[in-house]
């Protein structure tokens, strides 16, 4: 092995920081293996040569040597100071490696803690198909069984099953109604041979779903010009409310509707126009309610138009 391959093997390990401790044993075992220098963890037990030792024993001794000298340096190399300082020093790689392992035994019982709620409450969601869900399962139980937390696997496979949605209730009666116990390969197939009969017998609904969840609302007229935008980019809830702004004397405190300067202008307008066109005939009882409703004119304003006002305004409308 030349030196950029040993330099990229070593650089392949995770530094150790105290979760990662399963991954970061995996990983030394796999480099120093592939290195050829696990010699020192499997076989290697340090003896002194004497001037009777044969050519083999002295060639062995030099292969436990520099195997266990390089493990140490690529072990320490790849572990985090502030673990460093805690775990025993030893000039022999195995009895290094142990000390590290009793040092991470409290960790692997709060791994298993966390396997162990994970299991009970998976569920199958789609994602990755039924496959990779039961193969996940799989994968914890073993994890559980490397802690000594063995799990038959006739109840992983009851407990799979268990777990499995309503879809697959036909499926699972079937299952219950056999007397031979399924393996673990024959769930996968199995609950994968059944996942895609489901598939193919509900497509149109699939299709719909799809269709569904990928097309966007369209907004149309105000909608569209009161979508704003939160943080995440996302469109937020379309806002209804109104600025509150008077049209005709520019006022931001009510609307123009509830405005006294143009009801009072409004008010003028219809006197106005109907006294001019025949002032003799109009009296304050000519205008019916529904006029007064349709101009918003308040039934203070109807008592203040007298007869008198009424002819000061006809007159004061002619002599402009």
């Amino acid at each position: 092995m030349n030196a950029a391959s040993i330099i990229s093997q070593i650089v392949s390990i995770e530094t150790l920081v105290g979760s990662n401790f399963k991954k970061w044993n995996e990983q030394i075992h796999f480099v120093l293996g592939v290195m050829d220098l696990d010699y020192a963890l499997r076989v290697y037990k340090p003896t002194p040569l004497s001037n009777t030792s044969t050519q083999d024993e002295k060639s062995a001794y030099e292969k436990g040597e520099k195997s266990n000298r390089l493990s140490l340096m690529i072990m320490k190399g790849s572990i985090s100071s502030d673990i460093r300082g805690g775990v025993p020093d030893s000039e022999n790689a195995k009895d290094f490696l142990d000390s590290i392992e009793e040092q991470f035994q409290s960790s692997s019982k709060a791994l298993a803690t966390t396997l162990i709620i994970k299991m009970i409450t998976s569920k199958y969601n789609d994602l990755g198909g039924v496959r990779g869900y039961i193969l996940r399962m799989n994968d914890m139980a073993a994890q559980l069984k490397a802690m000594d937390i063995e799990i038959s696997e006739s109840f992983l496979v009851h407990f799979i099953m268990t777990s499995l949605p309503s879809q697959f209730r036909p499926f699972k009666i079937c299952y219950n109604t056999q007397k031979e116990k399924w393996k673990m390969s024959e769930l996968i197939n199995m609950c994968d041979q059944e996942e895609e009969n489901l598939k193919a017998e509900t497509p149109d609904s699939a299709h719909f779903t799809t269709q569904r969840q990928g097309k966007k609302r369209k907004l149309h007229g105000k909608d569209k010009r009161h979508v704003k935008k939160n943080n995440d980019g996302n469109k937020a809830k379309i806002s209804c409310s109104k600025t509150r702004k008077c049209n005709f004397c520019r006022e931001l405190t009510h609307f123009q509707k509830d405005c006294p300067e143009f009801k009072e202008w409004l008010a003028k307008k219809v006197l106005h126009t109907t006294a001019y066109d025949n002032p003799k005939k109009y009296t304050q009882e000519s205008i019916s309610p529904r006029r007064a409703k349709e101009v918003k004119i308040e039934s203070s304003m109807m008592s203040a138009l007298n007869a008198v006002k009424f002819q000061q305004e006809v007159l004061a409308v002619k002599d402009l």
